[in-house]
Formats: C-alpha cells, structure tokens, sequence
C-alpha cells in the first residue's frame, strides 16, 4: 500500500488508483446490476479479495451480497462452504455439470479464475448454459501474451508458492493455484463461448502487483505497463453477454 501511494498520488484518497482491474470491472457490474438479479461468483474460493483487501471501496463495491436478490459460490476447493460473502455455496466438479439448472443466473463474476481452467470448452458451454438470455459474465484474468502470464508459464506450477512469496509480498501460499492460461486471449474466449454469446474483452495494465516490494521495482514495472503496446498489456477485463433468441 505504501508504494501504491507513493506513485499513484490518488491512491491517498480512496486506496485505489485510476487504473484498478477489479474496481473497473465491478464498475461495469454495478451499472447493470438490479435488485433482482441472481449473481454466481464463479470461483469464489474463500472469499480472499474481500477478506485480505485493504482497500474499502474496492471490497465494498466487489462484494455483491445484499445489492441484488442472491449471490451464489461455487469452486472446486472446499473452503467456498465457509465463504462469508455467498448466500450459498457449492463445490464443482470441473468433469461434471455445473450443479445449477439452466437460465439460472443474470449475472457472473469470475476474479482471476480464468487462468486456471484446464477445459474452456466446459467452462464456455457451462457458463452460458445457467446464465439467463441478456444476461452479463465479467471476468477479470492475465493476457496470456502479457509478461505476468509468460513469467508464470516459465516457471513450473510447483515453484510458484515459493517464487510468489518473493515477488508478490503478502501473498498467501492458499492462494496459490496451477495455471494453464487457455482462457487468456480474444480468440480462446470468443472459440469457448461460442455463436450464442457476444464477447468484449479490454486488454489493459493494473497497478504493479509483482514488485519484490521494492520501490526501485514498481517504478520500472509502472514505466514498461504504460510504454506496452495493447497486445502486451498484461490484464484481460473480459465481458460476455448470452444472446436472447426470443
């Protein structure tokens, strides 16, 4: 938070800078968002951005609980039953039907889930399958050709606790799951969700999250996000609408 606020000068106010990914993409989320909407968080986990988040705004506006008519959780890790932010929570299966019925949900988020699906053939078929005509995905994942997914991918799934808690100062190794990024670019997603969905994907930088804690570190990391060409930039803000057929 100190460097944050040392070379975003805003960041002194609310605690998040003009380029915030999870603040952008929940932006898009609250402008669509309605009472009665039914929200999956897919990927919910334990509830990690809005228990550990420092930041108020940012946990305030992410969390969806009471701000519509049911915020379900689901993940393949069991400690979405203890998620204190989900009105009920399921673990999946990534072989297996998602456990909803279908047209069941007007609105999806998913916070760097993406990057860990192995089947985005099921994912695609799967998320379309319970979310209702109209209705919104947004996600938020690396690009898979930007510098914080080509470093991951050089490194082996086993290492990254252990290189994580160097570079990434404060994460927790829980946290910590393979990736295999074959969700991370226009073409994979538009192939995995197919003709029944109109896909919107915004490539963009965050503020720095892999700096070593090093003020030397953000700096440079800061300089190169903004000189990146689009195609670079190392975050994916992914937005999918279903198609209503009626």
């Amino acid at each position: 938070m100190e460097l944050k606020r040392r070379f975003f000068p805003e960041a002194n106010i609310g605690g998040f800078s003009h380029i915030d990914g999870p603040v952008a993409m929940f932006n898009q989320v609250a402008a669509v968002l309605r009472p009665t909407d039914r929200v999956l968080d897919f990927g919910a986990g334990r509830g990690e951005p809005l228990l550990d988040d420092p930041v108020e705004y940012r946990r305030s506006i992410s969390n969806l609980q009471g701000r519509c008519a049911h915020v379900e959780g689901c993940d393949i890790d069991e400690s979405v039953l203890q998620n204190p932010f989900l009105d009920h929570a399921e673990v999946i299966r990534t072989d297996a039907p998602l456990p909803y019925d279908d047209d069941t949900f007007d609105v999806i988020v998913a916070r760097y889930v993406f990057e860990h699906v192995a089947d985005p053939q099921w994912l695609g078929r799967e998320l379309l399958r319970v979310l209702k005509p109209g209705g919104l995905i947004a996600a938020i994942t690396p690009n898979k050709f930007g510098y914080i997914a080509l470093a991951a991918r050089a490194v082996p799934n086993r290492l990254h606790v252990r290189a994580l808690n160097s570079i990434q100062p404060g994460r927790k190794a829980q946290d910590v799951f393979p990736t295999c990024y074959g969700l991370n670019t226009p073409s994979a997603l538009r192939r995995a969700f197919g003709p029944d969905a109109e896909v919107f994907v915004a490539r963009r930088s965050s503020e720095p999250a892999y700096h070593f804690g090093h003020p030397f570190v953000y700096r440079v990391t800061k300089w190169f996000n903004k000189h990146l060409p689009e195609a670079l930039q190392p975050l994916l803000l992914v937005y999918v609408r279903k198609r209503d057929m009626s």
